[in-house]
């Protein structure tokens, strides 16, 4: 290996910057994060999500074990 300087980033530098700056994104997308409403599901949760159609049930069917 030769000790001449290489121009550029080397792989260790890009690894230490890697290793400081996620935990710092993270950090700084909690703080300026704001609180939102949720939305309102799409189904109310006690209907089945899957309309029972023939194409459904010869799916089902096929599915069991």
């Amino acid at each position: 290996m030769s000790d001449t300087p290489k121009d550029g980033a080397s792989r260790r530098d890009f690894l230490k910057l890697a290793s400081v700056s996620a935990p710092a994104a993270v950090a700084a997308a909690s703080l300026g994060a704001t609180q939102v409403d949720a939305a309102a599901p799409a189904a109310p949760t006690g209907e089945a999500r899957l309309q029972d159609t023939a194409h459904t049930r010869a799916y089902l069917d096929s599915a069991r074990f």
